[in-house]
């Protein structure tokens, strides 16, 4: 393992029909995009497994009692936590706290961000060991799909429209003003909207 005293946290939901990725289930159905998170959640985990580059919590929200995430944790060797806060600002502030009280420096993902590789998460990693205060991995849809500190920073996640065009640039604006010396990944793409599904399709089968 190539940075064993980190963490890297990946965010997750109980992928039960209607709850997830719910602006693709006019396409392809409530199951249909249930399952298509499934698959991403576990090409993720298993990209991770592979590239053995810190030990990985899976964040999990409600809670952990959901059967997918057990078999998660049974397939690639994961801690489960549960994920805490009324917005998603408060539960990755809560993450990467809790986390960054156990180890000197965590990035975060979203369990479904299936752009991002090992070489990505590995450049974070080496930003953050080397003395990077903070790492971004910018979204094409003008959010981000990779946050990573060396210790918390509350005022990163606060007043934040999360969904919206704008969080990127929020973010950024939030980082200068905490005084943060952060590095940006390449921008990456999430998985959406209909017309992501069709890009998909094109990306899984070089990268599973």
């Amino acid at each position: 393992m190539e940075f064993p005293e980190a963490r890297l946290l990946v965010f997750a939901k109980a992928p039960m029909p209607g709850q997830v990725k719910t602006r693709l289930a006019g396409r392809i159905g409530k199951r249909g995009a249930a399952e298509l998170y499934k698959t991403m959640v576990r090409r993720t985990l298993r990209m991770l497994k592979e590239a053995q580059l810190a030990p990985v919590e899976l964040w999990c929200v409600p809670d952990i009692k959901h059967g997918f995430f057990a078999a998660c944790r049974r397939d690639y060797g994961i801690k489960l936590r549960v994920q805490r806060g009324s917005d998603l600002g408060q539960r990755m502030d809560h993450a990467l706290s809790s986390a960054l009280s156990e180890c000197p420096y965590a990035p975060l993902i979203g369990g479904d961000c299936v752009s991002l590789k090992a070489a990505d998460l590995r450049f974070a990693l080496t930003a953050l060991a080397t003395g990077r205060e903070a790492v971004l991995g910018p979204a094409e849809d003008g959010g981000y799909v990779l946050i990573g500190l060396r210790r918390p920073c509350p005022a990163l996640f606060r007043g934040i429209a999360w969904g919206g065009a704008q969080v990127l640039t929020a973010t950024r604006q939030r980082l200068r003003q905490a005084g943060l010396d952060w590095v940006e990944l390449e921008s990456r793409w999430d998985v959406d909207r209909p017309a992501d599904v069709r890009r998909l399709r094109h990306w899984i089968p070089r990268t599973m």
